[in-house]
């Protein structure tokens, strides 16, 4: 091989360094096969089967990056089952990202994958800075040749890159922001990794609004529109447009330690008596923010729609007795409590605060009888805590579904099961939403910034708004939310909830409350009661408000 370039074994460990050379420099697949055709004489053999050999994998891979490293775009493409998306791809790291240098250090296979280090040197107009991250390929057998090829999928040349996007270096799309917290306190994705898909969004969004000017950046372009791209590197910087939003640093803080306690939850919390959001926390912290985006099945925290929709149609109120048996049958399903638990001559705060599922199913034979159990929960949610509606939140984010139900999908929607689907941050409202006795649509920056439309609802009545509070608090403190809201201070309110999903066989734990003017929901994949791992997550938050 020239000098400049090495391709070695070391220890059974193959690394590829491509250093002190530009693109274009020399075909670097005659330095690796010596330009034959027939190497080891594999031509004249038949096709190849079976699963790739440790060999093919170490080879097919050296050959893969060393071509890669050197800007080789067709060598490195012919080396993947698919040449015709590989090489455009492969060509456009070098050409769009400006990479003048690639030094690329594989680490030991795994089975067929074979992870790798990237030190790449972008140079623009005189500026050059190194971007550095790790990436993996899978070797896989070709199924007409035969051959040992990498499985190609975009992530090979940038864990984030996806078949719509491309590397791009240039003047930025827009201006850097700074984004501050409710009291000017700046928001960055190193401190509040929660916030980095919503720091991304806000500057796609408001970059132009918030005054600043743009620099000189490395981006994942996202080739969508409406579809955030991804900053990457910046080489010089422009001036930072100042971007205000609701986010309380404080609270923010408290919620991204009480989700990193589990392996996948979401939080968030709202400010009842305005709707501005507080704090967004998720862990892992991933592009997608589950905790503004989620749509799962909300489990019985749907019970404060529910419970709404009894009162408003009269079916009961805080002190009525209602029916609690262990279980029920309705529309043809059998649904049941929580180990089978009954409630004797119970009132409805009772069954609330217990979180009685056939006391609320109940509910359908009387709305039957007016011809609305169908719909009634969902014009509830829609009317009274614009569960439904269009959020303009200022970043993407999900509404919330409560969609018109049919058979068994009814007494499973009044308990948060069916069709029903919420993300933390519609869980919050709804608990914002009773503290407030009204419905104020969440929000992230003013909505003075783009003159965008807040959904809007009917307030509640003051006795059916008191009447939620009560059974809330009745909840916090002596029902199931009493152990987890032990150390909250008054006044607060709370509901528990757990959610079946079809092939997990532990539930998804739900938890939503409020202490003073802060209402929050969290959601811990397969965490059980609402109260043993959501509960602490919300109760940590609203300790921190």
């Amino acid at each position: 091989m020239r000098s400049g370039a090495k391709v070695a074994i070391v220890g059974g460990v193959f690394a590829v360094v491509a250093s002190g050379i530009g693109y274009g420099g020399y075909n670097l697949w005659n330095g690796i096969t010596g330009g034959d055709a027939n190497v080891k004489g594999l031509a004249d053999e038949a096709p190849r089967t079976g699963p790739v050999t440790g060999e093919e994998v170490t080879q097919t891979a050296r050959d893969f990056l060393a071509a890669w490293a050197a800007g080789e775009a067709d060598r490195a493409a012919q080396l993947t089952n698919d040449p015709v998306t590989a090489g455009p791809a492969v060509a456009a790291y070098r050409e769009g990202a400006k990479v003048s240098k690639a030094v690329i250090t594989p680490g030991a296979p795994v089975g067929a994958r074979v992870p790798f280090t990237v030190k790449a040197t972008i140079t623009y107009e005189g500026v050059s800075k190194d971007l550095s991250y790790a990436s993996e390929l899978t070797v896989v057998r070709g199924q007409s040749t035969g051959r040992p090829l990498v499985k190609w999928q975009p992530s090979v040349i940038h864990p984030k890159l996806t078949a719509a996007g491309t590397l791009r270096t240039g003047e930025a799309k827009t201006a850097a922001i700074k984004a501050v917290d409710r009291d000017g306190v700046e928001l960055t994705a190193e401190k509040y990794p929660s916030l980095g898909p919503v720091l991304t969004e806000l500057r796609r969004r408001y970059g132009s609004k918030a005054g600043g000017t743009a620099g000189v950046e490395t981006w994942i372009d996202s080739g969508s529109e409406g579809v955030a791209d991804t900053p990457l590197l910046v080489l010089s910087k422009g001036k930072p447009g100042t971007l205000e939003t609701t986010i309380d640093a404080g609270v923010q803080a408290a919620a991204e330690k009480a989700v990193k306690d589990f392996a996948s939850a979401s939080v968030a919390a709202i400010e009842p008596s305005t709707g501005a959001i507080r704090a967004v926390a998720n862990n892992p912290a991933k592009e997608f923010n589950t905790a503004l985006m989620g749509q799962q099945a909300p489990g019985s925290t749907m019970k404060i729609v529910t419970a709404t929709m009894m009162m408003q149609n009269g079916l009961a109120t805080p002190s009525s007795r209602v029916e609690c048996p262990p279980d029920v049958l309705s529309r043809g399903r059998t649904f049941q409590n929580l180990d089978r638990f009954s409630i004797a001559g119970g009132t409805l705060t009772e069954a609330f605060s217990r979180s009685c599922n056939t006391a609320f199913i109940k509910a359908i034979s009387k709305l039957s009888d007016k011809g609305v159990a169908d719909t009634a929960l969902g014009a509830t949610a829609r009317d009274s805590f614009g569960i439904g509606q269009t959020w303009n939140i200022g970043v993407q984010a999900a509404d919330g579904s409560v969609p018109e139900s049919a058979g068994a999908e009814t007494p499973a929607s009044y308990i948060g099961q069916g069709k029903i689907t919420m993300s933390a941050l519609n869980v919050a409202s709804l608990s914002a939403t009773a503290k407030n006795g009204g419905f104020l649509q969440p929000y992230l920056v003013a909505r003075e910034l783009d003159g965008r439309e807040f959904a809007e609802a009917d307030r509640l009545s003051p006795e059916i708004a008191a009447g939620l509070r009560r059974m809330m608090k009745e909840t916090a403190t002596n029902g199931t939310a009493a152990r987890a809201m032990a150390g909250v201070p008054s006044p607060k309110g709370a509901k528990t909830g757990s959610a079946e999903l079809d092939g997990q066989s532990v539930s998804n734990s739900w938890f939503t409350g409020y202490s003073g003017d802060l209402a929050a929901a969290a959601v811990v994949q397969a965490g059980g009661h609402g109260g043993d791992a959501a509960g602490p997550v919300v109760a940590r938050v609203l300790k921190a408000g």
